[in-house]
Formats: structure tokens, C-alpha cells, sequence
């Protein structure tokens, strides 16, 4: 895997309470080593994930007639997928993914849903962080109460370490009664490194002053990006005069290699959280190369950064990556999809016992499709989340199943997602 690059050329600072704290930035002598004690990272990629372009059924004989020119070629074609177990792919963009794969290290849910049938992006949101059936009537996540469900024994750190949102705001998944860390990447204005002697200086005789200006600075160093980003792209990498990818890291893959200095730093915590958003993709989504490929391409860079940010954390790590809903099946008019139903996920990590794709597959037929225009959910993605917690995290079968994730009895937990 590629490693973190040492030398960061523009310096910018954080500012506000928000900031990361300076120990994450620590080089590696000072971090603990990797014990082993389960990580779960948590992505949720708001707006609504195409499934069927992030991993097209290109063996399914209707898909191509559906999806037109937003499908992805078979693998060996121009452009094609990368290859998984047939008739699946995954989108070309999804190169680390892939290496996953081959290591058996991923495993690829499809046709794939949350109870949510209503198409609507915050309820839809709602569904998928709450645990419930319903979009309304809880405050709290169901990560957060999976928090007090875990057992106490681990390396006697306190419980509010266990968890950490990378982020604006604490997300929904991690609201409730357990305590969590929460850490915000925000940044404010390129300054040069004179300026920051000089308010290093004028910050040297107070210790308040001095201590938030270091957290800033060690903290953007950990995050900073290696050039310019298209403000347009909305977390989707810079692309170059030539029209290719550029180099320079994205906002995601900053996000990603926080989350994995903190959870790596010692007494870390244990499970994180992170966003993206920009996947509403109704109009002008590209197949292979485009909107979606650019974004596409900016997940699985972050994944790869989290990963390699992990470093030895990465054998005992699990990273799931969901989305609220699927898409149409068929491209709509202004050459992209619409809210659907059925959709993908994606469980990585040294932990995970890989090399599969999980699909009850139900076709995209007219008569197969939901409503006769989603792909037809035939897997519940809180049996995704109770296995993960059941076999990883070690919760209790019977505590996932009433507190946890309470009235989900037919959404039994999926066994051997994990390795043994």
C-alpha cells in the first residue's frame, strides 16, 4: 500500500475548538503498538450511493439497457469493471476496493437496503443511523447504544474513548446517551510559516493560547493536502489540464487520515465515524469516467489512506462503508438516476473474512424490479450491522437484537463475516 507522504508543501491552520488534537500528529515512535483489540470504522457516503455503478452486474442481460450510458463495460472491455465474482464487478475507480478483494479482505453486499422504502434523503438517513424501522421517534443511534453493549474489559480505557466522530457535527449513528470524542477538520485561510513563528511567539508566555495554536498546527500537517482541490467537486479529487486524475489528496482523505492518527494514537479510540457527501448524483453522473468515477475515486483513495494510516491496527480493523439508498435501475432524462431502494455496501479490513460477494440476487427485469423501477432489496443491512457487531465487537447476540437494533427480529445477524 502507498505510503503517507512526510513532506507537506503549503501549511495551514485550525482554528476553534474543533481542532484535532496535537498527539494525533505524533510521529509513529509515540504511538501504541497494535494490540489486539477490534477497530471499526463506520463511512456513510450521503445522497444516495448508485449500487449498480459502483458495482455493476454486468452479467445481469438487462443492465445495460437500463442503466445506458451510465453502465459499466465487463471486465476486459474498454473501461470495463474490475472483476469479482460473476456476473459482478466493481467500478474501475474502485482499484484499492479491488485489491481488497483479492486479498480477501472485502466483501461486497448487494441488492441490499435498510427498512426504509420511501425514498426521501433524511429520512432515509434517519432510518439508516437510528436502527429502527421508522425514520421518526428516536434521538440516539444505534452505534451509540451498541457503545454500552460492549464489553467493559478493554485495556481499562474510560467508555468515552471508545468512540470518535470525525466530522462537522456528531452524526445521528453516534447521538445518545454514551459519551463520544468528537473532532472537526475545519480550516480557515492559508497562512505561511512566518506568521506562524511569529504567533507562535507572541503565544509563548500563555500556555492556553499556545497549546490551541499547536493542536492547530500539528493537526492541519496531519491533513493537509499536497495541492490545490477543484472547489467545485465537493470532496471529488482535482483533475488536471489533461483531463486525468491529479494527485494532490482530497478533503475525504484527509478526514481518513485523521480518523486513523486517532484511533492509532495511545488510549485511541476504538470505533470511528466518518461522511462524505456529494453521491445525489440525478444528472450528468458519467459511467466509468465523470462525476461519479471523480468521487468514486476520492473513496477509495481515502480508504487507502485510512488503511495505510492504520498500519499494523489495519489486521484487526473491519471499515464499512453504507449508503441511505440506492438508485433508479434505468438512467433518467438529464443523464443521471433518481432516489431508488436496492444498493450496494462494502465491509474491508484486515479482520474481515473477504474475497466474496453477498448477493440474493433478484435480477432487473420489469418483473424483478420494485415498484418496476428500483433494484429490489433481498438483504437488510442491520443484519450486515449485527454481524459485524456480534463477531467483531463481541455485543451480545441478545443485546444487539433488543437494544441494539429493537424489532428487527427478521433481520437475523450474518455469520462469518469476520475472520476466526
Amino acid at each position: 500500500m502507498r505510503g503517507i507522504p512526510n513532506a507537506l508543501s503549503r501549511r495551514r491552520f485550525l482554528a476553534g475548538a474543533g481542532a484535532l488534537a496535537a498527539t494525533a500528529a505524533l510521529p509513529d515512535l509515540l504511538f501504541a503498538k497494535a494490540g489486539g483489540s477490534a477497530r471499526l470504522v463506520v463511512v456513510i457516503l450521503r445522497g444516495a450511493l448508485d449500487g449498480l455503478a459502483a458495482v455493476p452486474p454486468y452479467g445481469d442481460p438487462d443492465y445495460v439497457g437500463l442503466h445506458r450510458d451510465l453502465a459499466i463495460a465487463a471486465p476486459g472491455l474498454t473501461d470495463g469493471a474490475l472483476d469479482l465474482a460473476a456476473p459482478f464487478g466493481l467500478h474501475p475507480s474502485l482499484e484499492f476496493l479491488h485489491e481488497r478483494y483479492l486479498a480477501k479482505e472485502l466483501v461486497v453486499f448487494h441488492a441490499v437496503a435498510s427498512p426504509y422504502r420511501d425514498r426521501s434523503h433524511f429520512d432515509g438517513q434517519n432510518v439508516l443511523e437510528n436502527g429502527l424501522g421508522h425514520p421518526l421517534g428516536s434521538a440516539d443511534g444505534w452505534l451509540n447504544r451498541a457503545l454500552a453493549a460492549l464489553p467493559r474489559a478493554r485495556g481499562g480505557a474510560a467508555l468515552a474513548e471508545h468512540a470518535v466522530a470525525i466530522g462537522q457535527n456528531v452524526p445521528l449513528i453516534l447521538r445518545g446517551a454514551e459519551p463520544v470524542l468528537a473532532k472537526s477538520p475545519l480550516t480557515t485561510p492559508d497562512v505561511d510559516d512566518d506568521l506562524l513563528a511569529r504567533l507562535a511567539d507572541l503565544y509563548s508566555k500563555d500556555d492556553w493560547f499556545s497549546a490551541r495554536l499547536s493542536e492547530a498546527v500539528q493537526s492541519e500537517r496531519l491533513t493537509d493536502r499536497l495541492a490545490e482541490q477543484d472547489p467545485a467537486s465537493d470532496g471529488a479529487p482535482a483533475m488536471s489540464a489533461e483531463g486525468g486524475r491529479a494527485k494532490p489528496t482530497d478533503r475525504l482523505t484527509g478526514i481518513a487520515r485523521m480518523a486513523a492518527a486517532v484511533m492509532r494514537a495511545e488510549g485511541g479510540p476504538e470505533i470511528a465515524v466518518l461522511e462524505a457527501t456529494g453521491w445525489d448524483t440525478h444528472a450528468n453522473q458519467g459511467g466509468a469516467k465523470g462525476t461519479l468515477a471523480q468521487r468514486l475515486r476520492a473513496l477509495d483513495d481515502a480508504l487507502r489512506a485510512l488503511a495505510d494510516g492504520l498500519g499494523p491496527l489495519w489486521a484487526d480493523s473491519a471499515v464499512l462503508v453504507v449508503t441511505e439508498f440506492g438508485r433508479t435501475a434505468a438512467m433518467n432524462g438529464t443523464r443521471g438516476t433518481d432516489h431508488g431502494t436496492g444498493g450496494c455496501a462494502f465491509l474491508a479490513g484486515g479482520a474481515v473474512n473477504g474475497g466474496r460477494v453477498v448477493a440474493d440476487w433478484p435480477g432487473l427485469s420489469p418483473g424483478a424490479l420494485l415498484e418496476r423501477r428500483d433494484l429490489k432489496p433481498t438483504l437488510d443491512l442491520r443484519s450486515v450491522f449485527k454481524g459485524v457487531l456480534v463477531e467483531h465487537l463481541r455485543v451480545d447476540g441478545a443485546a444487539s437484537a433488543s437494544h441494539v437494533f429493537p424489532d428487527s427480529g427478521e433481520a437475523r445477524p450474518l455469520r462469518g463475516l469476520i475472520r476466526t
